[in-house]
């Protein structure tokens, strides 16, 4: 039996502790002193260079790739600047074992020694996160992802950037503070989204429907019918043939009116604001508070032109986005331009009441940039931290742009009729799905999806 004092200013007591000598007992072979603790100051010092993170020159080694070993090396917390060609890539958000931009980053900052052989099991071992994501095929002139880095190699950007393709690039970085997260300290994001005017132009005769695909290029549509009460367990699918060349250059002859360039702009003006875009996206109920999203600015520009075709470039700034909002947006804006529903359709579609709105081509939707205005307001008189912008990138963007998205953009769809093709599946759609798009500008129950 052991007894312990304890004393301080206020009480004392005796802890009473007995000592059971059982074989079982792992105190039996312990000794009573033996302990963990580090003693003297220097065995703490030395433990503390060996620990410690924010060491400099730490040179403790630990194990690597296949046993060997490397040296630590001080981790800076960064927002990198980047920018890409989403064709070929399954979206930004690492997501395996689908291709994703995030994936194809990691791999190129491990091969390039910015992420160590330690940490390159898991991109959340170094805090890697985005300020925004991407759907499949999307592109981005400038996104940031945040994480800790080693960044000795003075030439850290070029050797990332040489493992990594062509159509991805790393423009740069800036030391941040320590609690800076890409997501959550973005206040707003910049996209652009590039449409073909002849998408705008009046529906013509639907195609006949095919039951079965007699030619590759043939266009699958999928037709609810009208008992279905739109259950996807009851879809039914037919293909159509898409145009033909001849009649596919025609289509890109089209010039948009002053009238209908007009309607356009006054339909995306109908998305600034604070409103519920639950049918703006999947799987958001109209009483789920993460729908109502607050959109800032929204501009349609004057026509430009590529290969003879008329492009509307739109740009849009909210302060977040969901899943295929912005195609929706887009596309919900295009069906009310092309027809005669009026422009109170828009309005409907932000009440309670659901319906079925298409989305847009991925093509012609890029990231500009993601804007951290409330974290700037905090660096801006500190001299050891930058503030984010993309500033100092601008001629290295604007050569990307025109090169690997711009250009891309105008080429693919004049090659694969994206645009041309998704109109035609509007058009062809067979049941009531789209059937709100009437001069009346009301939703007929038959177009109204009903949740389970």
């Amino acid at each position: 039996m052991f007894k312990y004092i304890f004393r301080n200013r206020y009480c004392s007591c005796i802890i009473t502790r007995r000592w059971y000598n059982t074989a079982a007992s792992s105190l039996e072979t312990t000794p009573l002193r033996h302990s963990k603790r580090i003693k003297s100051k220097q065995e703490r010092r030395d433990h503390f260079k060996e620990h410690s993170r924010k060491a400099i020159g730490e040179t403790t080694p630990g194990p690597g790739v296949n046993g060997s070993q490397e040296p630590r090396r001080p981790k800076k917390k960064i927002a990198l600047y980047l920018g890409f060609n989403g064709s070929g890539y399954q979206g930004m958000q690492w997501n395996p074992p689908a291709t994703s931009i995030e994936q194809t980053l990691f791999e190129a900052l491990c091969k390039a020694g910015a992420v160590s052989n330690l940490n390159s099991s898991d991109p959340k071992k170094v805090q890697m996160n985005r300020a925004a994501r991407t759907d499949k095929g999307v592109h981005a002139a400038g996104n940031i992802v945040s994480l800790k880095m080693i960044v000795e190699d003075p030439h850290i950007v070029e050797r990332i950037n040489s493992y990594l393709p062509e159509q991805i690039r790393i423009w740069g970085y800036s030391h941040v503070m320590g609690g800076f997260h890409a997501k959550n300290s973005c206040n707003a994001r910049e996209y652009e989204y590039w449409l073909p005017t002849y998408a705008l132009m009046s529906p013509s005769s639907s195609k006949p429907m095919k039951r079965r695909r007699e030619f590759p290029t043939d266009i699958r549509i999928a037709s609810l019918d009208d008992n279905s009460n739109n259950d996807q367990n009851n879809t039914a699918y037919g293909y159509i043939e898409p145009n033909s060349p001849k009649e596919f250059a025609r289509k890109n002859e089209y010039r948009i009116d002053t009238e209908r360039y007009e309607k356009l702009k006054q339909a995306m003006n109908k998305f600034l604001g604070t409103h519920n875009f639950h049918n703006y996206t999947i799987a958001r109920a109209f009483k789920d508070p993460s729908a109502n999203r607050h959109m800032m600015q929204i501009q349609v520009h004057e026509p430009s032109y590529f290969q003879g075709t008329e492009w509307v470039n739109i740009k849009l700034r909210g302060q977040s986005f969901m899943l295929h909002q912005i195609r929706k947006m887009i596309s919900m804006a295009m069906l009310v331009t092309r027809s005669n529903s009026p422009l109170s359709i828009i309005d409907r579609s932000f009440e309670e009441t659901k319906i079925n709105i298409p989305k847009a081509p991925a093509l012609g939707l890029l990231l500009d940039q993601p804007l951290f205005q409330h974290y700037n307001q905090r660096v801006e008189n500190r001299s050891d931290r930058e503030p984010i912008h993309f500033d100092n990138f601008q001629d290295q963007m604007k050569e990307f742009k025109q090169e690997w998205i711009y250009s891309k953009i105008f080429e693919t769809d004049k090659t694969d009729q994206v645009f041309d093709n998704f109109i035609l599946m509007v058009d062809s759609q067979v049941g009531p799905a789209f059937k709100y798009i009437n001069e009346q500008g009301i939703i007929p129950p038959e177009s109204v999806i009903y949740l389970k």
